[in-house]
């Protein structure tokens, strides 16, 4: 095969040095090949008439880059590299070679030589929507989101009816917590094609980090009936509900979800919220009915069984994951309110050594002294 491809390599090669050939060759491509592919051939043509009456720098930098393109297409990206490099050796203005130099890295997964190759290939051809587009991709991949939005913004200005780059737009948006215009380009996602569940999605994630949580549970409502079996819209439809107080929808969404998704640490760790909070309805709910009551003795019963179910779906979330940091403090929380229950010290240090162990995990975590606080009341070497 390797012997095969060498031979097909070198011919090609070969036939590059022609013009006239390698735009037949070029244009029959296209007619059978994959469709991104067959736009890169089609560009590559339509390049090599531009530039072949060019100077001779110029069309030995064109060859250079259809000997790479020949190569990409034979799985021979180190040889396609080099070529390319050579290429914007001999013209450092050649941006359909640091665009292909860009793709061939991001399918290798080199993020920042991608990225390298797009912010070039955007810098000298600025109309170029697919390097724009891509050049968000690898920014995104690597989290550095601020970079990310700049690039997927001027993706959605040069065609603003693309889905995805609004979509990822929104996302990159929603990670720096510039929620309006986060907002902003889901709302125009929503409109280029209001049936993706993407879009309800991110819509969701981000009216909920506004507080509007009838828009957040609308948009996952929505999201769901496009995608019923989606665990983690589930997780997310739950949690609305949870920050608006309707628990017991909550706590069937988020069964749901463990089913389709057994190993969904999300899943578990609001479940054990959601038993704390259903815990503290019914006590609510015990105390107006007045201690006096005959059935008192059966409601503690009650009231202890969403303890357990909220220790046991903890425990379950950190098997998943025992960096939940979250996680670990919600279980703190349900022992602690067992030891008081009960009167129980063993209790008590049992909450107090998963109160610490979050904190080593985040450090920095919200209401961490509050936490502190209590880690310090309830220590027993502290007393």
């Amino acid at each position: 095969m390797q012997s095969r491809n060498a031979n097909r390599i070198q011919k090609l090669e070969v036939r590059s040095q022609n013009t006239g050939v390698a735009v037949a060759y070029f244009a029959e491509a296209a007619t059978k090949a994959r469709p991104a592919t067959a736009k890169r051939c089609l560009s590559v043509s339509i390049f090599i008439l531009l530039f072949s009456a060019g100077c001779a720098r110029e069309q030995r930098a064109v060859e250079l880059y259809v000997d790479a393109v020949m190569l990409d297409e034979l799985n021979e990206q180190d040889k396609a590299v080099e070529k390319l490099n050579t290429a914007v050796q001999v013209n450092k203005r050649f941006s359909l070679a640091y665009s292909l130099l860009g793709d061939i890295y991001q399918k290798a997964k080199n993020y920042e030589k991608s990225a390298a190759s797009y912010e070039k290939a955007t810098e000298l051809n600025p109309w170029s929507f697919g390097d724009y587009f891509n050049l968000g991709r690898d920014y995104q991949i690597m989290e550095k989101f601020t970079l990310a939005v700049k690039a997927y913004a001027k993706a959605c200005e040069l065609k603003p009816g693309h889905l995805d780059s609004h979509i990822n737009a929104a996302k990159c948006y929603y990670e720096i917590k510039d929620f309006n215009s986060a907002l902003v380009y889901g709302e125009r996602a929503r409109k280029i094609d209001p049936n993706v569940s993407e879009v309800q999605k991110i819509l969701g994630d981000i009216h909920g980090v506004q507080k509007d949580y009838d828009q957040a549970i609308a948009c996952y409502k929505r999201a769901l009936e496009i995608d019923s079996n989606n665990a983690a819209i589930m997780v997310s439809l739950a949690v609305a509900y949870l920050r608006s107080n309707n628990n017991e929808p909550a706590k069937e969404l988020l069964t749901s979800a463990m089913q389709i998704q057994p190993d969904n640490n999300a899943a578990y760790q609001y479940l054990g919220y959601c038993y704390l909070r259903l815990r503290e309805q019914a006590a609510e709910a015990y105390k107006q009915l007045g201690e006096a009551d005959s059935n008192a003795p059966a409601r503690k019963v009650s009231l202890d069984e969403y303890i357990d179910k909220a220790i046991e779906s903890y425990g379950r979330a950190i098997e998943i994951n025992n960096k939940d940091w979250e996680a670990f403090r919600g279980l703190g929380v349900a022992y602690m309110l067992r030891a008081i229950d009960n009167n129980d010290e063993l209790m008590k240090e049992k909450a107090v050594q998963q109160w610490r162990m979050s904190l080593d995990i985040k450090p920095d975590q919200p209401r961490r002294e509050r936490l502190l606080e209590l880690t310090r009341k309830y220590s027993k070497k502290d007393k």
